[in-house]
């Protein structure tokens, strides 16, 4: 997506950079390892969530990011939204699904403020779907409305 007036089509460097930066984020957290997870974010973002009271809120929720298969459900891309810093975003909406029967859901927004510029995370919400609130390998529809993957919260305007 584009301002009004402007086309935009993202070009193979830019999805190669925004994969890559979803893949490491996500691949540091499966880890565990926060402070490689921490360096990925953009500075903004850091400073309004100091690192140790990020990385206790995560530890506390010991199954996000773990033990799973991620996909990608959904890559919207937005060049220099309204009321966001300037640059390309790539807003990924993906679900994580656990041998145990659980399943993560959520999004990752990754931003790049030049074109020479790296990719930085900016947002990210993720969910737990216990087993109890799946049916058939898809999270049962009372519960899809909290969902951010399934409701596309990832590409809201608000990053």
């Amino acid at each position: 997506m584009a301002p009004e007036g402007k086309s935009f089509e993202p070009a193979p460097a830019d999805e190669e950079g925004a994969i890559d930066r979803f893949a490491g984020f996500t691949m540091a957290l499966a880890k565990r390892d926060y402070e490689a997870a921490y360096a990925m974010l953009r500075l903004s973002f850091q400073a309004s969530n100091p690192r140790l009271e990020w990385e206790m809120n995560l530890r506390k929720r010991t199954q996000l990011w773990a033990d799973g298969t991620l996909r990608i459900l959904r890559l919207t891309w937005y060049a220099d939204p309204a009321g966001q810093p300037p640059g390309l975003y790539a807003a990924f909406d993906f679900r994580g699904d656990r041998k145990d029967g659980t399943m993560d859901c959520g999004y990752v927004v990754v931003h790049r403020s030049a074109p020479v510029a790296a990719f930085t995370v900016v947002r990210v919400d993720t969910s737990e779907v216990p087993p109890d609130l799946i049916e058939d390998g898809v999270p049962k529809a009372d519960v899809l409305h909290q969902l951010p993957c399934y409701l596309g919260k990832g590409i809201a305007t608000a990053f």
